[in-house]
């Protein structure tokens, strides 16, 4: 007999906007955190222990926050909208003030991908001012690293993904396109590696799981579409994965490369092993589309959470498939 689906530990509500963007820090420090980014153009910084809003930070002047991360090395939070901004605010001590802002030009929706090259020093990539044109800076002296431009025209840049491999000397970039096509770059070279067409569809979203070099991507349609790198650096489709109900916002995959989550349009957050893509969990509480899903970053594993964001201005929290863990 099957094991009744779960219902969520508990919700966040009051953040007066659709939840377009989700991020925990939970891995240093006494206190376990979520931010949230909001169509209202508003971040909420919840205190996962009383499950309350710490902080809320107003910086986008009303326009809609699309992506929200934080730097490990420095108590800094930073995050884009589609007033073209990226803002870096500091968060140190108490304070929660704007420090630097990066113009971006980019009318999209694609999420920025930070990388950490050192303590003090980051990579940001991010959708440029012209339709397929991608921008990696390196923070925060904001200087110029490189500016990527397909040769063939594949519409806008839907998603992108920065990461440094563990063999070869500079990062690599996994892009997401217009047409349904992925491209892998290479960052210091500013050279396309690898091309696939991956979706009839734009690419609405991607995952990667960079220890295992697979990755996996959703659209608009009802099936997600896996891939992985092979040792030439190519792009190599593999297995696609059936949906009920067409439409992805968002995909996950957990630090312990266990668990992959979805985002749906069908307003529900569907749970699959990541290793053979089977499914495992359909997790139904919102009342409209799930724009973002988020897995915790907690150090013990009974402790990690999933997070979904959705239209209807609630966040849930689940416990899933966690060692030792109540799974409801």
């Amino acid at each position: 007999m099957s094991r009744p689906a779960p219902s969520p530990i508990y919700t966040l509500r009051g953040a007066g906007g659709p939840l377009n963007t989700l991020h925990f820090s939970c891995h240093g420090g006494d206190l376990p955190l979520l931010f949230s980014g909001s169509g209202k153009g508003s971040i909420h910084m919840w205190n996962l222990n009383n499950r309350r809003a710490e902080k809320i930070l107003e910086g986008h002047s009303g326009s809609s926050v699309i992506w929200v991360s934080t730097l490990q090395s420095t108590d800094s939070l930073i995050r884009s909208g589609r007033d073209m901004q990226v803002h870096l605010w500091d968060l140190s001590e108490g304070r929660s003030e704007v420090v630097d802002s990066v113009w971006t030009g980019s009318v999209g929706f694609c999420q920025c991908s930070l990388l950490e090259t050192s303590p003090v020093t980051c990579l940001l990539a991010f959708a440029g001012q012209q339709t397929e044109e991608i921008k990696v800076i390196e923070l925060p002296s904001k200087t110029p690293v490189c500016t990527l431009v397909p040769d063939a025209k594949l519409g806008m840049v839907m998603c992108i993904k920065l990461w440094q491999p563990d063999s070869g000397p500079g990062p690599l970039l996994l892009a997401g396109y217009e047409d349904g096509s992925l491209l892998l770059w290479d960052v210091t070279q500013r050279s396309k590696l690898s091309q696939a067409k991956a979706h009839p569809e734009p690419v609405m979203c991607m995952t990667f799981d960079t220890e295992n070099l697979r990755g996996i991507s959703g659209s608009s349609e009802k099936k997600l579409s896996s891939w992985m790198l092979d040792e030439q650096n190519n792009v190599q489709l593999q297995d696609c994965v059936t949906l009920v109900n067409p439409g992805v916002s968002q995909l996950c995959i957990r630090g312990d490369s266990k668990l992959l989550a979805s985002a749906g349009w069908d307003r529900r957050v569907r749970v699959f092993g990541w290793k053979k893509l089977r499914p495992l969990a359909v997790l139904q509480y919102h009342t409209d589309m799930v724009l973002s899903v988020a897995f915790s970053d907690h150090k013990d594993p009974r402790q990690r959470l999933l997070a979904a964001g959705s239209k209807d201005q609630r966040i849930s929290l689940w416990s899933i498939y966690n060692e030792g863990a109540n799974t409801g």
